[in-house]
């Protein structure tokens, strides 16, 4: 498969990692459609994109219903769905035992519902409707890209919450991948280190700085092009399947 075939469902569409990923399918004759929770980032990023090969719905990606109801109207618009890339994600900071009580349960789970839970709802919504596709001449109807972190493998002190769900999510990569063989769906996972996505564009210069003094090779924050560039080589290399992909500069995080 190529960009030019590919029909997508992008969480966190509207900006970061995601919205890089739309702009780069587009750019190479792809259709794609837009989930995010915040509405007026999802039209900005439409008015943006300025095509008639994209769309956006808003939708929560830790609600069933509202992520059955995205791949439905993602599929009316592009004739199928083929690519679904789970971008959306929270970064929930924050101490088990903070200076003034243990971390409240909710805020742990904020973070799972979100990472976790999210790319698992729309991955198997996705798929749902990947299997009703012409499979092409290796058998392939699908593919789908989660986001993890490197955070997921040397999670820092305050991040908890955010490596248990990155962790999850690299956790079900290869017995998703497995289960979906039969169908000829492939599952990956790319888990990206410092990038500059607008969590990061808020820091001010001193920290973005240290922040890509940090990195091994190249010494600079990962450009979400980078992102979207490898989210296309596994699109278009059909034997990529049932693995994460380290994508940071050879950073390993420091406790803190």
């Amino acid at each position: 498969m190529n960009l030019s075939q590919t029909k997508a469902i992008i969480s966190g569409g509207a900006s970061g990692l995601g919205y890089a990923c739309a702009e780069h399918i587009i750019n190479n004759g792809g259709q794609v459609t837009l989930i995010d929770i915040n509405q007026q980032a999802g039209e900005q990023a439409l008015e943006s994109l300025n095509t008639k090969l994209a769309t956006f719905f808003k939708a929560d990606v830790s609600s069933e219903t509202q992520i059955q109801q995205a791949c439905e109207a993602s599929r009316k618009f592009s004739d199928g769905i083929n690519v679904a890339i789970n971008c959306a994600g929270v970064l929930a900071g924050g101490r088990v035992l903070g200076r003034e009580e243990p971390m409240p349960l909710a805020h742990f789970n904020s973070a799972i519902q979100v990472n976790l839970v999210g790319s698992f709802n729309l991955s198997k919504a996705a798929a749902n409707l990947m299997q009703h596709n012409d499979a092409d001449e290796d058998g392939q109807r699908g593919v789908i890209i989660n986001t993890a972190s490197v955070a997921a493998f040397e999670g820092q002190i305050g991040q908890a919450a955010y490596s248990a769900s990155k962790g999850g999510i690299v956790g079900m990569t290869l017995p998703m991948a497995r289960e979906l063989t039969r169908f000829g769906i492939r599952v990956m996972t790319i888990a990206p280190g410092v990038f500059l996505t607008p969590m990061v564009a808020g820091l001010s210069d001193d920290i973005k700085a240290a922040l890509g003094a940090s990195v091994p090779f190249p010494s600079r924050l990962g450009e979400p092009s980078e992102f979207a560039r490898m989210a296309e080589h596994i699109i278009e290399n059909t034997y990529l399947n049932g693995s994460t992909i380290r994508l940071d500069g050879a950073v390993r995080l420091e406790p803190k």
